[in-house]
């Protein structure tokens, strides 16, 4: 990497990347991770504020120009800006333990959590309500999504031709909600191989443009409607549910979807698909992207590409809230979800509306 471009001085003051040693590297990262609530705009505040405001470890300008690579694309932005300055701080080692610290605290929460949803019987019929009020808080966390990510990717017309196209070819192949229930209708549960659980965290990991929230379809697809399908659809927007209260991209709920289907080794393997993108995208191909993202052409297209995952989330949102919403109760709480989750850009939003919703059920069970 060019040391000379990203030490060049600003009227910010004159960056300086510092040569920690490896251990407090980790360990800085790691905090980072302890501390990554609230969605990927509070966790990419929080690295921007040490690191560049307090630290000076870049100037401003190379941050949003580095940020706005990995905005476009796939990945978690967070995790991709933690490696990106590991990197910088202590080469492709520094980079890796870098991401590392910052995906760890999460990827055990998550674990422990699979752990006691599969070993003491979460999906039973005394925590049921609760979790059928998250799945409706997931539902409308997803519409939001819908609506935010689509803002800022469909700024031409021909861009919103392709989002309705998009959404409109994948209802036209059959509702989401009526595969949903075709698929656990006509077929059991199988248990999955290892290179299907790889395979399906890479796909994850590579088509993740906008955020985590591309990645729903894409595993939902893999884990539950698929021939090699292994989880029932309410077990999986459990795992959206779950992975929403921790410290951490939700991308991590792919671990949890790993974990029901093949324990720790089946979520260390589809937790590493979904990584490994976001790894090597940084540590092997920051400067090529940042040049070929720079071509007017290559923008268009993923423009257009973005454009389609709009239309494609649009079409699984439908189906989640077809199959999460299904009485008056759980209109008016998706339509009291939906009104905070509008009216906050707060850190917290994503944790309290789920917690929330968890309250309603144990109180008000559907």
């Amino acid at each position: 990497m060019n040391s000379e471009l990203l030490t060049a001085p600003t009227s910010q003051s004159e960056p300086l990347v510092p040569h920690e040693p490896l251990g407090r590297l980790f360990l800085r990262f790691l905090r980072f991770g302890c501390l990554a609530w609230g969605g990927p705009v509070a966790q990419i505040g929080m690295i921007r504020q040490e690191l560049v405001e307090e630290e000076h470890w870049i100037s401003r300008e190379q941050f949003n120009r580095v940020l706005a690579v990995y905005q476009v694309l796939p990945g978690p932005e967070a995790h991709e800006l933690c490696v990106y300055f590991g990197m910088l701080a202590r080469g492709r080692l520094g980079g890796l333990l870098a991401g590392v610290g910052f995906m760890l605290p999460g990827l055990l929460l998550v674990l422990l959590l699979s752990w006691a949803y599969l070993r003491f019987g979460l999906q039973s019929v005394a925590v049921a309500p609760i979790f059928g009020a998250m799945q409706v808080a997931v539902a409308a966390l997803i519409v939001r999504a819908v609506f935010r990510i689509g803002r800022h990717a469909l700024g031409k017309n021909w861009l919103i031709v392709i989002a309705v196209t998009s959404a409109a070819a994948t209802l036209a192949l059959g509702s989401v909600d009526s595969m949903l229930t075709h698929a656990a209708a006509n077929r059991g549960l199988p248990q999955p191989s290892g290179i299907v659980l790889l395979a399906a965290g890479l796909k994850a990991g590579l088509l993740t443009f906008g955020g985590a929230y591309t990645a729903i379809p894409l595993l939902q697809h893999d884990a539950v409607l698929s021939a090699h399908a292994w989880m029932s659809n309410a077990q999986f927007l459990d795992g959206v549910a779950l992975s929403g209260l921790l410290p951490a991209p939700l991308i991590i709920f792919a671990t949890f979807v790993g974990y029901v289907g093949g324990g720790l080794a089946g979520a260390l393997l589809i937790t590493a698909g979904v990584f490994v993108p976001a790894f090597a995208f940084t540590l092997v191909g920051h400067q090529f992207f940042e040049r070929l993202l720079s071509t007017p052409r290559v923008r268009v297209v993923l423009d257009g590409v973005m454009a389609a995952v709009v239309g494609l989330i649009a079409a699984t949102a439908i189906g989640i809230v077809r199959s999460a919403v299904t009485d008056v109760e759980a209109a008016v709480l998706f339509t009291l979800v939906l009104l905070v989750l509008f009216a906050t850009n707060s850190r917290w939003v994503i944790p309290a509306v789920i917690v929330g919703s968890a309250v309603w059920g144990a109180i008000s069970p559907f």
